[in-house]
């Protein structure tokens, strides 16, 4: 049984199967996207295990089980998809690989790009949206335009 079954309003039925529904009550979905972001910079930095990775932040950071299991979506199919994730930004991210880019930026990107590509259900604007403030507050002074260029160009390709 997969985790989304039975929850109202979910088309589940007839979905293209790569197509991930990611769902959430909207109020918690930026704490989510956050503890994402630590949890794939912890992982990137550190080489620490996924499942180590939010072990540890989920008993430092106790939460909402609605802010957890999107949270744990995120970094299972960000990590799920790299391969593809990452192809896809150095493609779109004019002069810019990936192993240059700041560490939140890269995580950043990989957040937003997994929900382009694999959670139709969320609007593109609110993914690129959340993604320039999560730059803006944990990357550099120049991580919201760079995060929003990269973004426009991926999002310019992917169909609606």
């Amino acid at each position: 049984m997969h985790p989304f079954d039975g929850l109202k309003g979910v088309p589940l039925k007839g979905m293209v199967s790569w197509v991930e529904p990611c769902i959430l009550f909207m109020g918690n979905r930026r704490k989510a996207r956050e503890a994402a972001l630590q949890i794939l910079y912890q992982v990137d930095l550190s080489r620490m295990s996924p499942h180590d990775a939010m072990k540890m932040y989920w008993r430092q950071h106790p939460s909402l089980p609605e802010v957890t299991e999107f949270a744990d979506q995120l970094v299972e199919g960000v990590l799920r998809n790299q391969i593809e994730i990452d192809k896809v930004i150095e493609i779109h991210s004019t002069h810019w690989k990936l192993g240059r880019m700041a560490c939140v930026d890269r995580n950043v990107l990989r957040i937003a790009a997994y929900e382009l590509l694999y959670c139709r259900d969320i609007p593109k604007s609110v993914s690129l949206n959340e993604a320039i403030e999560l730059g803006k507050r944990f990357g550099t002074e120049d991580s919201g335009a760079f995060i929003n260029g990269v973004l426009d160009n991926i999002a310019k390709e992917v169909k609606t």
